[in-house]
């Protein structure tokens, strides 16, 4: 054990801590922009430095390793000062559209200018100013608004391992960019989204839906529909200010029924249809000794990411379509044809987690006849945003129910946004279709959790089923090696692109943290621990759907309108 003083107080501190570390744990707030927690840092920004006595010059707290009988100051003036420098060099540079900005309010530069009283501009010169790349379908690029902290680069390649983005040329011509710097519907971008949440400024976002479906709530030849996905309602408390891990599930449809919507149903009930799809489909794939193991489909970053780095395993994916693109789908066929109205007079839209789900919803598989499944997906942020527009005090509503028939959910629907909630669901509705009874405990600790990889060894029936759960896609393709080493001998296997899943996907609140994740998690299962209804096959309404529109899981009709199929990404989109 080390001893070292920070700010007069003595500390004792680790072996291999960093002063950012020790600083921090000890309530000393450093600030930083290029560091990412858990990850080897890089010391790029400078943001961080701080004064230790007897050394020559200013240290990166972030990076320098804490020795015993160190002092150190991480307020000083002359560490403000150099902090001061740093972010008025950046701001000479940086265009000066904050009230137009996506991230005006949330954004880590403009909040540690205003730490640190900078309060005009010292520094005047030429400005570059490099092209928006609006080329993506899910997210764009302001590279004017890019300060190079390589945040977005580390998360997309140490974490997701797609490097999509790297630094591009050097000293002052440095930016960061795609391959060849064409764009990113050239390049192996997966729509994740991560990015985005990395990014201290605006020089990254998700493309806005939100004027879109201001114009359809407008539209009176229009009908409006909306779902939304189970993550949303423990993380959009946060956009309002309140402490995460809130359900806002009712209230949330009482804003969105005084916004103007004409129906509001709850993804999590195409959640429970998916089960039932999905378990039919791996038992039927073990019972006739179909392609092994199953890989889950409901996360679009993820089937991206296997069509373009791993398509030989495009026939182990599930072909059930995700979620929400069920929801749109029956939406437009049976809900259409019930209520007598025209599909294409229909706007279906989506409140998703996900950056990506705005890159599903556009893919050419996900619409019959020309008319899409879903027309426009919003992101937690931006329900966030409408509902501010819309001068709705959520955070008292009274709470109301989602419409039927696409209203009623079990508990294993909801706990769709944690990362093994779908195969913990899947494995309560896999256990009763093969042995005719329920799992006598519904509660899969094995498969809980922020573990970015579990495994899961149950035996149901006289079948002794091997499963696994990943989320991030670093931990996807670990997995996916292995399987391929023949190491890891498996019948089904969950990916969620974000790691933690949806309860941290793209599209969630900024600024989030481990404790707020865990927040997340926890709630949804305790609304799944609260329910009377906790299986996907205990689901009346969708039990009603198959008698009386679908027939039966993996039959005729549901293939049409619940099934597609994935292909080779030679040409990336």
């Amino acid at each position: 054990m080390l001893n070292i003083e920070v700010n007069g107080r003595t500390i004792a501190a680790k072996q291999g801590e960093t002063i950012l570390d020790v600083s921090r744990r000890a309530g000393f707030a450093i600030p930083t922009l290029c560091h990412l927690e858990g990850l080897s840092p890089t010391g790029a920004c400078r943001i961080c430095v701080v004064e230790v006595e007897n050394a020559p010059g200013l240290l990166p707290a972030c990076s320098y390793p804490v020795q015993d009988g160190m002092k150190i100051k991480t307020h000083s003036p002359k560490a403000l000062e150099a902090r001061k420098t740093i972010v008025q060099l950046l701001l000479s540079n940086h265009p000066d559209d904050c009230l137009y900005c996506s991230r005006n309010g949330t954004c880590d530069l403009q909040q540690l200018a205003r730490d640190l009283n900078v309060d005009r501009r010292l520094y005047r010169g030429a400005r570059s100013s490099p092209p928006l790349d609006v080329s993506g379908t899910a997210l764009t690029r302001d590279p004017g608004k890019c300060i190079l902290c390589g945040k977005c680069v580390r998360v997309c390649e140490e974490i997701q391992t797609v490097a999509a983005i790297d630094f591009l040329h050097r000293g002052s011509r440095a930016v960061i960019g795609t391959a060849f710097d064409r764009g990113l519907n050239t390049s192996s971008c997966v729509n994740c989204g991560q990015c985005v949440t990395a990014c201290p400024t605006g020089a990254l976002s998700e493309r806005s839906h939100i004027q879109d479906v201001l114009n359809a709530l407008a539209d009176p030849t229009k009908t409006v529909v909306v779902q939304h996905a189970p993550a949303v309602s423990v993380t959009l408390a946060e956009e309002f200010g309140a402490k995460p891990g809130r359900d806002l599930d009712g209230e949330m449809v009482a804003a969105l029924r005084r916004m103007g919507f004409d129906r509001v149903f709850d993804t999590a009930f195409t959640a429970d249809l998916t089960i039932m799809e999905e378990a039919s489909e791996l038992a039927q794939r073990i019972a006739s000794g179909g392609t092994l193991p199953m890989l889950t489909s409901c996360s679009p970053g993820w089937i991206k990411f296997v069509e373009t780095f791993y398509p030989e395993f495009i026939p182990n994916v599930s072909t059930c379509k995700s979620p929400q693109q069920m929801m749109g789908s029956v939406i437009k066929s049976y809900w259409a044809e019930h209520n007598g109205v025209d599909p294409k007079n229909i706007v279906s839209v989506s409140i998703m987690p996900c950056t990506a789900k705005k890159f599903e919803r556009s893919r050419a598989e996900m619409a019959r006849d020309f008319v899409p499944d879903v027309d426009y997906v919003l992101t937690t942020r931006e329900a966030g945003q409408l509902i501010r527009m819309s001068g709705i005090d959520i955070l008292n509503l009274q709470p109301e129910h989602p419409d039927t028939p696409f209203g009623e959910r079990s508990g294993a629907g909801k706990i769709f946004g944690a990362s093994g909630g779908v195969m913990e669901a899947a494995v309560r509705t896999a256990h009763f279709l093969l042995t005719g009874q329920e799992l006598p405990d519904l509660e899969i600790q094995p498969l809980r959790g922020l573990g970015g990889a579990k495994e899961l060894r149950a035996k149901i029936g006289d079948l002794e089923v091997s499963a696994a759960v990943v989320s991030g896609l670093g931990n996807a393709r670990a997995l996916l090696e292995a399987v391929k080493a023949g190491e890891k001998q498996l019948h089904f296997i969950e990916v969620m692109t974000c790691p933690g899943g949806c309860i941290n996907g793209g599209g969630q609140p900024f600024h989030t943290d481990p404790n707020a994740i865990k927040a997340r998690m926890k709630a949804l299962y305790t609304i799944d621990r609260g329910e009377s209804l906790r299986t996907s096959h205990s689901n009346l309404s969708v039990r009603r759907l198959y008698d009386e529109y679908l027939g039966r899981p993996l039959g005729e009709r549901s293939h049409q309108l619940l099934h597609t199929h994935y292909h080779r990404r030679d040409v990336l989109m």
